[in-house]
This record gives structure tokens, sequence and C-alpha cells, in this order.
């Protein structure tokens, strides 16, 4: 695995691996996984389904600033690095790019991207920039990148959606595929931010996927999505030292509130405060 901190080593690894090209003169396909570090199974999953698709695979590992808030945990947010690039070749990566902030913003970008209403709900409501902070590096590694395919993980889905419409309205000529949430034995999605909860707080975590299970179970006996939302909210708002945010039922690809009467696919979405971790999950539902 080759590993780049600049973007002429990134460049330089990107060509000699378009030398590989097969004898027939078929380009070798280019896929990207971009993460933030801290790497999990769940990550773990997203870098299987890259090797099974492309010939050529790119991961980042990358802490972006724009995305977080003023008050958010940037300056505590894990950077195992080691252990990263450890997972990375055990899972067939080609290529590593750990760039610096200096590397990636050697100053201050003037040209924003803006990530339009999508980015103002749920997530984008409680974080205002931080969807545009998302956009900036993701449109940013795939100009450095040029990749064919790039994986994104459900459990981000807000973020998945919002990518998928950035390539398309932009003719940025990608495939982003979407990979199923990986979720620990007790049923928490995986997350970084899992390392910050207590024994305790893990515990009463699983209020938040309980609640999602709870939708789902209703959907698939015919109920109604008013039926579907309550039965979610309803495990989750009596929950002990869970702190709920928001739980709505959305369409998976605009984020907008389902109506009562709704049918056909549906996002279950949460956001919950325990303790002083704020953790989300979703479950997709097929209201009938």
């Amino acid at each position: 695995m080759k590993v780049c901190k600049t973007r002429h080593e990134l460049a330089q690894s990107l060509h000699e691996s378009s030398i590989g090209e097969s004898t027939h003169g078929v380009s070798q396909l280019r896929g990207l996984v971009m993460t933030m570090g801290a790497l999990h199974a769940g990550h773990a999953r997203l870098l299987k389904a890259g090797r099974e698709a492309a010939d050529v695979l790119i991961a980042s590992v990358y802490v972006n600033p724009l995305q977080f808030g003023p008050h958010e945990d940037f300056e505590a947010y894990p950077r195992p690095i080691e252990s990263d690039l450890a997972l990375l070749e055990s899972e067939g990566v080609d290529i590593a790019f750990v760039p610096s902030d200096e590397e990636m913003y050697p100053r201050t970008p003037l040209v924003r991207i803006d990530p339009g209403p999508i980015a103002t709900v749920l997530e984008g409501k409680t974080r205002p920039t931080h969807f545009a902070g998302v956009l900036q590096v993701v449109h940013k590694v795939f100009n450095l990148v040029r990749p064919d395919v790039t994986f994104f993980g459900q459990k981000d889905a807000q973020q998945l959606a919002l990518v998928r419409t950035m390539v398309e309205d932009l003719d940025m000529g990608i495939e982003v595929r979407a990979v199923p949430i990986e979720r620990d034995s007790d049923g928490l999605a995986l997350s970084s931010r899992n390392t910050y909860l207590s024994p305790e707080e893990r515990r009463r975590a699983l209020a938040i996927p309980a609640a999602l299970r709870a939708g789902r179970e209703v959907a698939e006996a015919g109920g109604s999505a008013a039926d579907v939302r309550e039965a979610a909210r309803s495990v989750v708002t009596g929950a002990d030292g869970v702190v709920l945010d928001y739980l709505v039922l959305v369409d998976p690809y605009t984020f907008v509130e389902l109506p009562h009467d709704a049918s056909g696919r549906g996002l279950i979405a949460a956001a919950a405060w325990v303790g002083e971790t704020r953790l989300i999950d979703n479950m997709e539902v097929e209201i009938r």
C-alpha cells in the first residue's frame, strides 16, 4: 500500500496505477472510500465493498475541520493513524491518502459548495454548517482522485443523499454506492463516537436501535406512516438517560417528512444525546 501525504504524491501514485491497464487498453476501475479515521468494522465493510468492485482502491483518512461546528469535538476527535493505516492495508487498499490541513486547505476556501435544502433539516438544522463542509471536502477529494465509483455508508444517510445529489446535479460522472449499516452484536450502529460512551451510557443508547426496530415491525405489520412514527418515537422518548434530538420518517432521497397516509419506501432517522455523546441512526422501512 502506498501512503500519500501530498497531492503530488497522490497524483504520482494514481499515474503509476494507471500504467497497469490491460493489454486490450481497458482502463482499470478506480474506487474511493473516504473516511475520517478511527476506523472500525463499519469502515472495513466499506473497504471490502470497494475491494470487490474496483481494480485500484483508494482510501482517504482526513478529519475535515470544515464540517465541525465551533463547539463540536474537532480537537478531541480520535486520530489513531497507525492502526488506521494497518486496517487499510489489511483490507487491500492500494493507495492511502492522508493529507494535513495545510495540504487540503492551503488557504481559506473562497469558492464554497451550497448543499441546498436537504442540508437545512435534521442533521443540517442541528449542525448548520456541517454539510457544506462535508461536500466541500468530498468535492475536493473527488477532483484529486477522479474515481469511477465511491462508497458511502448508509448510517450517514443524509450525507449519502447529499453526495448523490451533488454528483447528479454537477454531472460528476461518479457512481455512488451505499453500503449497509454495520451493527455491533447488541444492535448499536458502529460509530467512532461510541468510544465516548461509558458502559452504562452504551446500555442506554440501545434504545435508539430498539426504536427503529419497533417502527419497522409496525410497518411490516401493515401500519400507517403515522403508526410507524409513533411506535418508534414512544420507545426512545421513554428511555432513561436518552435525550431525543429528532425522530422522523422521511423520504430517503429528499429527506422530506412523509405524510401520515404515505406509502412506499421511507427512512426512520433518529438522533439523540446519551450523556455528552450525540448518536445518529436510521432504518429503511416499506409502508404498505
